[in-house]
């Protein structure tokens, strides 16, 4: 099969990124991730197929609407007292007429079955801004090398109209695949998590050794690949300085490696309500001052 012809689940394709990598940047997200982190805030992201969502936000109601509640024959939709829809997911077949039929997107799917000649149509359209800003395509997800076929295409075929490529990575693959993406990559951005074997198994649903495997396999066979190793703060879990500090000291002090934390926050929490799962994080929010005070110590960490 031709790269250009291969196909993957993309859920979603966001243009004029600025926080996924150098420059102005066209980020494709992929379905699937072997991790199941508690606070994820792509939570459409993790199954490996097209999930059914509905938004009540969008709903526009049966008094105005209703199109979708005359399309489904199953009785997954009903009206409430009220004039709202319900949408029960036991009945619901999956048949897709409820979303044809819904004018403002409140009945959807995440993710569909894209070609990479397709995705690098879209992303070519924005080459004027990559030249300018030093930009290019990230593929995210979900874990891109969940789909490695395609995930590997997609980057041959940017390799082949020069752009600069990036992958968004928790790590949990196995070694060889990720090998093969570093040999495309132009530069590498790699989730850290804990250092803790049981707690990251706990809150992620994997232990952290294979993880923790690749990293080192980047660091010693692509020396002069740029990666930026991140890890997201996230209370309950991973937030102290000992554990931030311990992934830092692992690092390899070089030009081409760079480390930065990430805030918590529950940006995502709505989809989970979308796609009829629980939000597992409760009521826990970021400590500011406890960031800035980490921030501050790893701008002035010496070994």
């Amino acid at each position: 099969m031709q790269d250009r012809d291969r196909k993957g689940i993309v859920f979603n394709v966001q243009r004029f990124s600025v926080h996924d990598g150098d420059g102005i940047r066209t980020v494709v997200f992929l379905k699937g991730c072997p991790l199941r982190c508690r606070w994820c805030s792509n939570p459409e992201s993790q199954q490996f197929r097209p999930e059914r969502a509905f938004n009540p936000n969008r709903c526009l109601g049966a008094s105005v609407c209703g199109r979708c509640v005359e399309a489904c024959a199953t009785g997954g939709l009903t009206l409430t007292e009220d004039g709202l829809i319900r949408y029960d997911r036991a009945k619901c077949t999956d048949c897709g007429g409820c979303v044809r039929r819904c004018p403002t997107g409140a009945q959807s799917y995440y993710g569909e079955e894209r070609s990479v000649a397709d995705i690098m149509k879209r992303v070519e359209e924005d080459d004027v801004f990559y030249t300018r800003s030093g930009g290019g395509l990230t593929i995210s997800g979900g874990e891109p090398l969940a789909q490695p076929d395609f995930t590997l295409a997609l980057l041959r075929e940017a390799r082949k109209a020069r752009l600069h490529t990036t992958i968004e990575s928790c790590g949990q693959y196995p070694t060889e695949v990720l090998d093969q993406a570093c040999r495309l990559l132009s530069s590498l951005i790699f989730d850290v998590k804990s250092l803790d074997p049981a707690r990251h198994r706990e809150y992620t649903g994997h232990g952290n050794e294979q993880i923790l495997k690749n990293l080192n396999h980047v660091l010693a066979h692509f020396p002069d690949l740029p990666v930026l190793v991140r890890t997201p703060v996230i209370p309950g879990f991973n937030d102290s300085e000992e554990e931030i500090m311990g992934i830092r000291r692992m690092l390899p002090d070089r030009p081409t490696v760079r480390y930065e934390v990430l805030t918590y926050h529950r940006l995502g929490m709505p989809k989970y309500g979308y796609i009829g799962r629980p939000w597992l994080m409760g009521e826990v929010t970021a400590d500011e001052p406890f960031m800035k005070r980490l921030r501050d110590r790893l701008a002035a960490f010496t070994r």
